[in-house]
């Protein structure tokens, strides 16, 4: 999936959580100050563009659904994230992670617990 810009990105959390979604409603759910209209519903041209969201003519108006599910796209991003900042290494990521978050042993020992869990 292509990289998406940080608006881009809000846009899509709010269609993924909505499902299907028009820009008014879009716009409803983004932080004050509301962006214009036309700013939402350019940026959301961009996102059909760019083949992530998808158009269906209701009435005079569209509808907009993720062409994607939310997991594939954070799928992507962790992989891509791990690529360029941690030379492909899960381990260094997850040591990274783990000191900026100030983990205590307990979540450490509850991480490895999850993390040997989803190996059997």
């Amino acid at each position: 999936m292509e990289k998406l810009t940080k608006r881009e990105d809000q846009i899509m959390q709010i269609v993924w959580q909505l499902k299907k979604a028009f820009i008014r409603e879009i716009i409803e759910k983004l932080p004050e100050p509301k962006p214009h209209y036309n700013s939402v519903a350019t940026i959301v041209k961009i996102l059909v563009k760019k083949g992530v969201l998808k158009s269906e003519k209701i009435g005079n108006t569209h509808q907009y659904s993720p062409v994607a599910e939310f997991e594939d796209y954070r799928d992507s991003n962790l992989s891509n994230i791990k690529k360029t900042f941690f030379g492909n290494s899960f381990p260094k990521m997850m040591a990274y992670f783990a000191k900026e978050e100030n983990l205590s042993e307990r979540e450490i020992e509850e991480l490895i617990k999850e993390i040997k869990s989803k190996k059997s």
